[in-house]
């Protein structure tokens, strides 16, 4: 049973469909996707390789444009946006993790993470006080004013996830955020996104082929062929025993088995 089925929509897809190619070569890669996420969920979103994962967040997310489809993020149909109100949509409501970390290397770790609302319309006693909470949250704020290149990659991504937060978005996407980290720098990125949804009620939708990431999460979706193959919600369980439900789905799904920690 969905435990959150009473909290506010932020995020509802009906039937969203993706191709790729040309009249006689097409691939369907989503093949009719409906999926609701409710306000201060942290979604992961698991499968084998090639089962759809990365093109659902990416369409989700307004990188990518669906085929068909409909989907709405915080009572806004982006389905029907075209790319400049896409931008400002994406600018405003939406917070990015990549697995790369993105930053740019000419910028401090703060300047970094102040680019967003930079570019918005909070104002800069706001957007110091907001810096310093989630800097101090994510452990990064003694090493503000250092670059990338100074830092380690747990940092870096730490650096990431503070960017993706600074402006409050409706939702945070994350591809993939442990991906370039090793089992210690992930297991605290991990423990910290965790701790902020709970303490925050931050809304994160979370790409991964690793159960133990999944297992930080408060529900696992899987895909399987283009389409959602089944759900798992942790409720009051253990990360431990959420672990160990989430391998019995991916030893039926078969795939990706990967293990960080």
């Amino acid at each position: 049973m969905n435990p959150n089925n009473k909290q506010k929509t932020v995020l509802h897809a009906q039937q969203v469909r993706k191709s790729f190619g040309v009249r006689g070569n097409v691939q369907q890669v989503l093949k009719g996707i409906d999926l609701r996420v409710t306000e201060g969920e942290f979604v992961g979103i698991m499968g084998p390789s090639g089962s759809g994962k990365s093109t659902l967040i990416n369409v989700l997310a307004t990188i990518d444009k669906a085929t068909e489809g409909q989907i709405v993020v915080e009572d806004a149909d982006i389905s029907n946006m075209n790319n400049a109100e896409l931008s400002i949509f994406r600018r405003d409501k939406l917070g990015f993790i990549f697995q790369d970390y993105n930053l740019l290397d000419t910028l401090t770790v703060k300047e970094n993470i102040l680019l967003p609302v930079s570019l918005g319309k909070m104002k800069k006693q706001a957007a110091e006080a907001e810096f310093h909470t989630i800097a101090s949250d994510l452990g990064i704020l003694e090493i503000a004013h250092k670059y990338p290149h100074e830092i380690s990659g747990g940092q870096r991504q730490r650096t990431s996830a503070a960017r993706a937060l600074i402006h409050r978005p409706s939702i945070v996407f994350a591809d993939e955020p442990t991906g370039a980290l090793d089992s210690k720098a992930a297991s605290a990125l991990l423990g910290m996104m965790e701790e902020l949804n709970r303490q925050r009620s931050i809304t994160i939708m979370m790409v991964t082929h690793d159960p133990v990431a999944s297992s930080y999460c408060s529900r696992v979706v899987f895909l399987k062929d283009g389409m959602l193959y089944s759900e798992l919600y942790r409720g009051s369980k253990t990360r431990q025993a959420f672990f160990k439900e989430i391998m019995n789905v991916q030893a039926v799904l078969g795939g990706d088995h990967v293990v960080t920690v």
